[in-house]
């Protein structure tokens, strides 16, 4: 996707919900049991299963559990950087839930939602271009549920779309920006993000940036960042965003009521 080019307070059990489904990624809704595992501070990074290669796009609709396989791109997925227009790892449709997966590397530009989708449990272990880009239009409502994800150079999730994002019960380390609001996308529109329960782990810039002249809104709670005494890591930083292609500029950093919606005490530090 052609897009932008700059690149816990956890004390309770992060939920990471599986399934017992098959583990076949094809289109398909699978029945889904239940399997619960927990990240505290520090999170604790899942052992995979089996690697298994994946050479072009997979298309995901229904519920798909990848039962904790590593999936490692290869072919044109396989290049590992971090050029803009990368296809994806795995595209889901509308309505679409992926669940229990390792992302291994290669991992190409991670996962495309082209409208409301579930991501639980899905972790990252070397984000490529992104970790998954938001598309959907102004109703969308995506999830991201337990999981993680490290070694990302610029963005970890890239909101291009409408709608709103709700990170929850995640734990990102050595990252640039946790979340970011396409600043200079051709359509541009309002968007929000909340998140809530993040552990973080130092080295990174900023935990979201969003664009305040077109009304976008981001609402922290229970985030816990570890290795930071400096405070090196902004929680949330203003832009003003354009649809021209031109680099967005920032306009602020902190809580302000209207754009960065927190208090500093949901900022804790370890």
């Amino acid at each position: 996707m052609a897009r932008q080019h700059h690149r816990p307070r956890p004390t309770r059990k992060r939920a990471l919900i599986g399934g017992l489904g098959a583990a076949a990624l094809t289109i398909g809704a699978i029945t889904a049991g239940t399997m619960l595992s927990s990240a505290s501070a520090s999170a604790e990074w899942p052992t995979p299963g089996d690697d298994k290669p994946v050479s072009s796009t997979q298309k995901v609709s229904g519920v798909v559990d990848g039962k904790m396989q590593r999936f490692i791109g290869e072919g044109e997925l396989g290049d590992g950087g971090q050029d803009e227009g990368q296809p994806a790892m795995f595209e889901l449709a509308d309505g679409a839930t992926l669940k229990n997966v390792v992302i291994g590397s290669p991992a190409a530009d991670g996962i495309h939602c082209e409208g409301s989708c579930t991501l639980q449990n899905v972790w990252w272990e070397d984000v490529g271009e992104d970790a998954a880009t938001f598309l959907g239009g102004a109703n969308a409502k995506y999830t991201i549920e337990g999981g993680g994800a490290r070694k990302a150079d610029d963005k970890v999730f890239q909101h291009n779309g409408g709608g709103t994002l709700t990170i929850r019960d995640f734990a990102v380390q050595d990252f640039g920006k946790l979340y970011r609001s396409c600043g200079n996308c051709s359509k541009q529109q309002k968007r929000a993000v909340v998140v809530d329960g993040v552990e973080v782990t130092a080295p990174g810039k900023s935990l979201v940036g969003v664009n305040e002249n077109f009304g976008d809104t981001a609402k922290l709670s229970n985030i816990t960042i570890i290795g930071d005494s400096g405070k090196k890591i902004d929680p949330c930083v203003r832009f003003k965003g354009n649809d021209t292609g031109a680099e967005p500029e920032e306009t602020g950093s902190g809580p302000d009521g209207k754009t960065c919606i927190y208090k500093e005490s949901d900022i804790s530090y370890k």
